[in-house]
């Protein structure tokens, strides 16, 4: 079993930066790749980013541009989504999920809104 929190979320203006937080507790957590997901209102959930519990090799959705990074700190047990120049179209709630096939847990998300 893990367990997933996200924090960080908040309200920032066009062209500002958030670092999200998805602090991971439970049973081996570092056995798990994680990924960052989004979903605004009337949208379907959208994948952005993941990293492999292996390698910590990283992988983004082309519709980012580069402007999200995943990194993940192993004895923390803590993965972060940092998203710079950001957009109002970036407003929704932010998911992490931790898998470990077949299984995947999710946390509760946290809310980014973009504006001025």
């Amino acid at each position: 079993q893990v367990q997933l929190v996200e924090s960080g979320g908040g309200l920032v203006q066009p062209g500002g930066s958030l670092r999200l937080t998805c602090a991971v507790s439970g049973s081996n957590p570092n056995f798990y790749s994680m990924g960052w997901f989004r979903q605004a209102p009337g949208k379907e959930r959208e994948g952005l980013s993941c990293i492999h519990y292996g390698d910590d090799s990283t992988t983004y959705a082309d519709s980012l541009k580069g402007r999200f990074t995943i990194s993940r700190d192993r004895p923390k047990n803590t993965v972060y989504l940092q998203m710079d120049s950001l957009k109002p179209e970036d407003t929704a709630t932010y998911y992490c999920n931790a898998v470990k096939v077949p299984t995947i847990y999710w946390g509760q998300g946290t809310q980014v809104t973009v504006s001025s």
